[in-house]
């Protein structure tokens, strides 16, 4: 869903001066991607550089690639160096190396050429391990040589199993290629997502479960993508969770609920409360922005 550049001026406004911690990461986006498309690759950044405000504070920001697919890679690169943003979240492995060289991060990597079945095709089915293990041995050398930090990872879709069926099949896979993360520095982080809204029949839909994963794995590179989003829709009580549940924490998303669109006044998450929990905690990791 794409908001009019009108729309995407007031928010950027509005929310500059809400947001806290997270305003100028999160509020900046919109009215870059308004500035891009009002004047082109050409004058995006001096456009952003003009008119909106710098990442800063004690969280590193990210942003994930996806929702800004419609702008060319460089292009969308040249803004997050202009917002002040240390890095570009969710991209394939071709695309690593691009970034690096606008001094930015990819701050998670999925291990392979994105899947149209990567989300419902998890760790929870033993017969999926042999193609998940296969992309990760691949993508672990290449990501600690390039200075990615995280890959993502998934649970699957539940297809009738139980909760402890999919955990034991989870750890059983993860714990195979958990060495190898460890002798490379990477971490692989398995995403919790909402099955009520977006995600039908995902198993990894409560951040229970998810722990329950990484405690029988027991790695210290084996753990949780938080999805602030995600986790409001299914759960709630997001900064306890989040406190109660640092330690298997190594990546956050945002978005605002409802709709998964910017965190302004039209959500009813306190991002403001959210971000001052997470900062903290002392969490070194990133935090990345999806919304749409």
């Amino acid at each position: 869903m794409t908001r009019d550049p009108i729309t995407r001026r007031r928010m950027l406004r509005d929310s500059a001066a809400a947001l806290g911690a997270l305003s100028a990461g999160a509020a900046a986006l919109p009215g870059a991607l308004a500035a891009h498309d009002e004047g082109g690759a050409s004058d995006v950044a001096q456009r952003t550089s003009t008119a909106l405000p710098r990442a800063r504070g004690r969280l590193r920001q990210s942003v994930c690639r996806w929702p800004f697919s419609r702008i060319p890679l460089r292009d969308f690169c040249r803004i997050a160096v202009d917002l002040g943003l240390e890095a570009i979240d969710l991209l394939p492995p071709d695309e690593w190396e691009q970034v690096a060289e606008f001094g930015l991060v990819c701050s998670m990597g999925y291990p392979g050429p994105v899947r149209g079945d990567f989300i419902t095709r998890g760790f929870n089915d033993r017969r999926n391990h042999a193609l998940l293990l296969g992309e990760l041995e691949a993508a672990i050398p290449r990501a600690a040589r390039l200075g990615v930090p995280n890959l993502i990872a998934m649970f699957g879709n539940r297809e009738g199993r139980s909760d402890a069926e999919g955990i034991d099949a989870c750890a059983e896979g993860l714990r195979r290629i958990a060495p190898l993360a460890e002798e490379h520095g990477v971490t692989i982080c398995l995403e919790l997502l909402n099955s009520k809204v977006d995600h039908p029949d995902y198993h990894g839909d409560r951040t229970a479960f998810g722990v329950r994963v990484i405690e029988a794995v027991g790695s210290p590179r084996v753990k949780l993508l938080y999805d602030i989003y995600h986790m409001q829709v299914m759960e709630g009580d997001v900064i306890r969770t989040i406190r109660d549940n640092r330690s298997h924490i190594a990546h956050f998303h945002t978005a605002g609920v409802p709709g998964r669109h910017e965190l302004d006044g039209t959500q009813e998450l306190n991002y403001r409360a959210i971000a001052a929990a997470i900062a903290d905690l002392g969490f070194t990791g990133f935090i990345a922005h999806e919304f749409i």
